[in-house]
């Protein structure tokens, strides 16, 4: 090999490794996308979940009963606009809908550990005056969602455009990365299925250009046989799927059982 050869290999390896670097340190700049406070939530329907070393927001809806649902939101989301159709759907229930690090005035920056400490946080001091709890969870939130109720007794879990882990979708983005050995935030939902117990509802959207089929099929695999349901929602997209009657129609048909 020619020492002109040998420099442009050498460059080449060099870029590629420079490029790992970047994609290992700015990871969660490309994953979770903060949204600021919304003009929804009101200081009479937020709660503060003060934290050892952050405060984090809740936007809820009050309601007096045994019944409450716990919602986590995808990486972009803005979790308190859920609250007017929300409120409408599930009159029976009170509603919270956790700001992750970082969203909707909550302090600190996000991260998978940080935002599982918080969901336990949030799920034991709701327990406390709401001992049947319904987890939901989309898109991201789903991996938060499935962590917790395998954790903590919740009474129905419901899984909105779900997948099995976080690398399945950084490895269909950057196939031409080590991905498995970059990740920080694995998120991996599947590893938790297996432990859930209480019946479960997938949601997937008919045309999802986020969330690969296969990848929500084996997270359905994951659980105990006879647990989980996938129903999926049709001519609808991974950001759309919210827009159609079945969405909350579907997530009633469960928590009314």
């Amino acid at each position: 090999m020619s020492r002109k050869l040998m420099s442009l290999v050498a460059l080449l390896i060099a870029l590629y490794l420079l490029l790992c670097g970047a994609l290992f340190v700015f990871q969660r700049s490309l994953i979770y996308f903060p949204q600021p406070d919304s003009a929804v939530a009101t200081t009479d329907s937020r709660l503060k979940l003060t934290m050892p070393d952050a405060d984090v927001w809740v936007a809820t809806r009050a309601h007096v009963g045994p019944k409450a649902l716990i919602y986590f939101g995808g990486n972009a989301e803005d979790v308190s606009r859920n609250l007017p159709s929300f409120s409408e759907a599930f009159p029976d229930y009170a509603l919270f809908l956790l700001n992750y690090r970082g969203f909707g005035g909550s302090g600190g920056s996000p991260s998978e550990e940080a935002i599982a400490e918080d969901a336990l946080a949030l799920f034991d001091q709701v327990y406390a005056s709401h001992p049947q709890i319904a987890v939901i969870g989309r898109s991201l939130g789903s991996g938060v969602a499935v962590r917790l109720a395998s954790q903590r007794p919740a009474k129905q879990l419901i899984l909105v455009t779900p997948y099995n882990s976080l690398e399945d979708i950084a490895v269909r983005q950057y196939p031409w990365m080590p991905v498995k050995w970059l990740l920080k935030d694995r998120f991996e939902s599947g590893r938790y299925a297996a432990h859930i117990r209480v019946p479960t509802l997938l949601l997937a959207a008919s045309d999802d250009e986020v969330i690969p089929r296969d990848s929500t099929q084996r997270l359905l695999q994951s659980f105990p046989k006879g647990v989980a349901t996938l129903r999926e929602v049709p001519d609808t997209g991974h950001n759309s799927i919210s827009e159609r009657a079945q969405y909350l129609q579907w997530m009633e048909d469960v928590l009314d059982r």
